[in-house]
């Protein structure tokens, strides 16, 4: 799945150069370009990718400061300028737009929905959001900010790609070491989901091919979706990793998901990673079958992914997700987050309670 990759803010810039890498030293191909784009000039300054920095008259390059209506309010008022600096990157080969944010600073959980608004009313391609929520320790002004973005980047995008920060990260881990381990973590599963169905580093071709329109099609519900993965080492006979596949892709769903309680969902994509030699096809059909039940999907994919390792890999997509236990306890620590903060702007308690987040424009 060729993808334009478009970085929104501090983490956005962060994730984006990282999936960009990820595709490039495994010659996958799928990102066909990627942008960062931030109202803080020394966020992108320590980038290696394309960057554009917008609302030089209103901030002076130093950021919103957490401000997310007047990121969004930047981000509507420049949309045409973001838009140019995408032109060498947007060709005829890009099968989606993938936006990338962070979900409670300023610049990111603003600007993302008000640039896939944009995008959609002028590009034919889907428009996605890869949202990355804050953890619970992150400060209640992010919680706040995300509580906002979230329901108003669901609606706007023609899918929102939810990441759970507390879902990867590690106990004992300080926050630039955390961030770190998670961002390696979304740029391996991401990474893996967009580049299936282009040409593999190994001149193997898989038996059942996933392909671009197996992805889209899975995030055609809306809303929110989430990506799940696991792995295990792998015999060499294919007829022994029957079970190893199923019981990977079930370590997929239900331990390794970016959102964890997410189970039931509209559509589903299961993809086994491998060497085409240890893929065992009745092992990929029962798994998909359990995904299927599990999930209470009737329109479940599947199909291998041919890599050189010895080992398996089981990549979980899920699309239209029901809300979990999870997002509701974020929903609730935003709610709490926007009641305690006055400098956030006006009190918008009723809003969360009536779960009917206001819109950020």
């Amino acid at each position: 799945m060729k993808v334009v990759l478009i970085g929104v803010g501090q983490a956005g810039g962060k994730v984006t150069q990282r999936l960009a890498e990820f595709d490039f030293n495994r010659d996958f191909d799928a990102v066909q370009g990627a942008v960062a784009v931030n109202t803080a000039r020394a966020d992108l300054q320590q980038l290696d990718i394309d960057t554009a920095l917008i609302g030089q008259d209103r901030v002076k390059g130093h950021g919103v400061g957490g401000d997310n209506e007047l990121g969004a309010e930047i981000m509507q008022d420049e949309a045409t300028e973001v838009l140019d600096s995408l032109e060498n990157h947007l060709t005829s080969e890009a099968e989606a737009v993938v936006i990338v944010a962070g979900l409670g600073g300023g610049t990111g959980s603003g600007g993302a929905p008000a640039l896939a608004r944009e995008m959609k009313r002028i590009y034919d391609i889907p428009v996605y959001v890869l949202g990355i929520l804050p953890g619970r320790d992150e400060g209640a002004i992010y919680q706040a900010n995300a509580g906002r973005s979230l329901k108003t980047v669901a609606r706007e995008a023609d899918s929102l790609l939810l990441i759970d920060n507390d879902a990867w990260r590690s106990a004992g881990e300080s926050v630039e070491e955390g961030f770190e381990e998670i961002n390696e973590h979304i740029a391996q599963r991401l990474g893996l989901l967009f580049a299936s169905g282009e040409v593999s580093a190994v001149d193997q071709v898989a038996e059942s091919v996933v392909d671009s329109s197996e992805v889209i099609n899975t995030l055609r519900p809306g809303g929110m979706a989430v990506v799940g993965y696991a792995s295990a080492e792998a015999d060499e006979e294919a007829g022994e990793n029957v079970n190893l596949i199923t019981s990977t892709t079930r370590n997929a769903l239900l331990t390794g998901t970016s959102v964890p309680q997410v189970v039931q969902a509209r559509t589903g994509l299961l993809v086994v990673a491998g060497d085409p030699e240890r893929i065992s096809r009745k092992g990929v059909e029962r798994a998909r079958s359990w995904l299927e039940d599990e999930t209470g999907s009737m329109e479940v994919r599947g199909g291998d992914f041919p890599v050189e390792s010895d080992r398996i890999a089981a990549l979980v997509l899920l699309g239209g997700v029901e809300r979990s236990n999870r997002i509701n306890e974020f929903l609730e620590r935003a709610r709490e987050a926007q009641t305690s903060t006055e400098e956030s702007g006006p009190d918008r308690t009723d809003a969360f309670q009536n779960d009917d987040l206001e819109d950020l424009f």
